[in-house]
């Protein structure tokens, strides 16, 4: 009897993932439920288990391959017992010998007391297409783990030597991952779908933070969370959706559909590039409540356990390039989305304030928007809101 391995539904708006990495060779024997193989999508990584115990018989899609959902990827035959898998702590002397098998974890010197250290398999990959020996390269993930991040940062040290006639000269060919290659899609469908145009304004942070250093204490011994910007924003956002509804529509065909709630996503950046985890029903929660939410799910992007749930339907996105310095910027809408605020470095510099030039801390917001159901006037409105909320951070808790 014959068990197949399918790729599973890999949740909304996705409908193909490439395989990464078969843990497995055929003849091996498999347990139920079992890790197969890892499939990477545009938005996460996933596991497929085995569907029955038995012996992988047969492996129909190759790594690097791109698969769609419901494919065939492979047969068990249930029941049959097959080939042990060495452990990968087996045959210690070939780590040290200048050929060893680049599938097996090797022991990273930040682990040595805690014996090998298991990298994730899309490491694995990586480390074996470009040959780089993971003992060079110091390790930043968790437990000692080696990340995507470390692997290239230790090839872009050391790239491999270019076809270029030039002497001296190199270059390095790297495959851009599933991740990047959807992102790099789905934002130019944006610019070539949507008439994107961006507003900008200023905002004094005077208040908030001041608000923030007189609680950030308080707050972090009560709800063990430190007090951020994000969630004032977000609670501004939300607010600023109610009265300007259109922001937080989409457009389908020829008709409008306009968002009764706000589904917020919060932009994090990874080692495996921007995702967008989604803070639900953000409009009924508290700042508090908020903050405790973008902690959560930004442990997890940095985890790599997002899951399609933490990531789809999003009905506008809050991102803050501030975070990397950045004083200005015009972000792009993540579709089917109509608008996404952009957040700034914070900077003192002189403006008037009643007739008198003063140095205030401050920061340039700026709200991405489609033309084709955003007008001038609502994207400005919007804007202003926000304004009005953060410079007097008592309106968001009055709901004001």
């Amino acid at each position: 009897m014959a068990g197949e391995i399918i790729v599973p539904s890999l949740g909304e708006s996705v409908s193909e993932a490439t395989i990464a990495k078969w843990f497995k060779k055929v003849g091996d024997a498999i347990a139920q439920d079992e890790p197969l193989l890892e499939l990477e999508t545009d938005k996460v990584t996933l596991e497929v288990n085995a569907p029955a115990g038995g012996k992988l018989k047969e492996i129909k899609i190759a790594e690097g391959k791109t698969v769609e959902v419901g494919t065939l990827l492979g047969l068990i035959e249930v029941g049959a017992a097959g080939a042990k898998s060495a452990p990968a702590a087996a045959a210690p002397a070939k780590v040290e010998a200048p050929k060893s098998d680049p599938h097996k974890a090797i022991p990273h010197p930040m682990a040595a007391a805690k014996g090998a250290v298991q990298n994730p398999p899309a490491v694995r990959k990586m480390l074996e297409e470009t040959g780089i020996n993971p003992s060079s390269i110091p390790a930043t993930g968790k437990d000692g783990r080696l990340t995507k991040g470390d692997v290239l940062a230790a090839g872009s040290a050391a790239p491999v030597a270019s076809s270029a006639p030039v002497a001296g000269r190199k270059e390095e060919r790297v495959k851009m991952s599933k991740l990047r290659q959807v992102i790099a899609k789905r934002l130019k469908e944006s610019q070539n779908t949507a008439a994107i145009l961006t507003t900008f304004n200023e905002i004094d942070m005077s208040n908030v933070i001041a608000f923030r250093n007189d609680y950030k204490d308080a707050f972090e011994k009560k709800y063990g969370l430190r007090l951020g910007f994000m969630g004032f924003f977000v609670k501004a956002a939300c607010q600023a959706l109610k009265e300007i509804p259109a922001v937080n529509a989409t457009i389908d065909g020829d008709e409008l559909i306009y968002k009764n709630y706000c589904d917020v996503g919060v932009a994090v950046g990874t080692d495996q590039g921007l995702v967008v985890p989604v803070v639900r029903n953000a409009d009924s929660m508290s700042i508090m409540e908020i903050e405790a939410e973008i902690a959560r799910l930004a442990k997890k992007a940095r985890d790599g356990s997002l899951t399609m749930g933490d990531l789809s339907g999003g009905t506008f996105t809050v991102s803050n390039g501030g975070v990397y310095g950045s004083l200005m910027s015009t972000p792009i809408i993540n579709p089917p989305q109509s608008g996404i605020l952009g957040m700034h470095k914070t900077e003192e510099r002189p403006v008037a304030v009643k007739g008198q030039v003063v140095i205030r801390p401050m920061m340039y917001v700026a709200l991405s928007y489609d033309h084709r159901i955003i007008d001038g006037k609502e994207s400005v409105t919007f804007l202003v809101r926000i304004k009005e909320a953060i410079e007097d951070p008592r309106r968001l808790l009055l709901g004001l």
